[in-house]
């Protein structure tokens, strides 16, 4: 797996021309590898290098540098469970144990028919939900082994598949834009000021009343 298909291909230039800078575009193309392979696969990186003009270490070095983007397989759905100080005190590390029971394998691993991913995570920003977890970075709050049970059970049946897609589907609806809605942006050795840096037009003051008594008075 895989560089881009036709398709994603098309979608990438359009991902590109949004951008004054070519490389700026590497982690919208990144998300993109993401998304067709449900992970960043190394002939991928080494298109969106071409495609942007830089080497496939430097697109390796801003995929690493991100725990989002998996450098290889994961499965259908990545379950991060929290163990940072407020899960843990709220039974995050016994929630991680059942799910290891549950699923058969241990953390950082992916069960042997490739739809789960158990990891062990630091904190997810939903320290008042405490224990929670995200599945596909989707937030499940306050759960308990029970409610855990039932969610793999509904994962494993489809049921929710409309609220919980692969993993690298980051959004159901795809940001299209055409020319005339794009922001202007202009390289910065382009010379000309970005539109949205000029200064704002401040107008005339208007002229000041003659000082003096008024017309018709004594």
């Amino acid at each position: 797996m895989a560089r881009f298909t036709p398709d994603n291909v098309e979608l990438a230039l359009e991902i590109i021309d949004r951008y004054p800078v070519r490389k700026s575009a590497l982690i919208p193309l990144l998300h993109l590898a993401q998304e067709q392979d449900g992970y960043v696969a190394e002939d991928a990186m080494a298109h969106i290098a071409e495609l942007v003009g830089v080497t496939p270490a430097e697109v390796l070095g801003t995929a690493s540098f991100y725990e989002m983007f998996k450098l290889h397989p994961v499965g259908r759905y990545v379950i991060n469970i929290c163990t940072n100080i407020s899960c843990q005190l709220l039974g995050g590390e016994d929630l991680l144990h059942h799910a290891e029971q549950t699923l058969g394998v241990k953390a950082g691993s992916t069960t042997p028919d490739g739809l789960f991913t158990i990891e062990d995570v630091e904190c997810i920003a939903a320290c008042t939900e405490a224990p929670c977890l995200q599945v596909n970075y989707r937030y499940r709050h306050r759960i308990t082994a029970e409610e855990f049970d039932q969610l793999i059970e509904d994962l494993r049946a489809g049921r929710l598949t409309d609220e919980v897609p692969a993993h690298g589907v980051l959004a159901r609806v795809r940001q299209r834009l055409v020319p005339t809605s794009r922001a202007g942006a202009v390289a910065p050795d382009d010379g000309r000021e970005p539109v949205w840096m000029a200064p704002p037009t401040v107008p005339e003051p208007a002229p000041e009343a003659p000082s003096g008594p008024s017309a018709g008075s004594v």
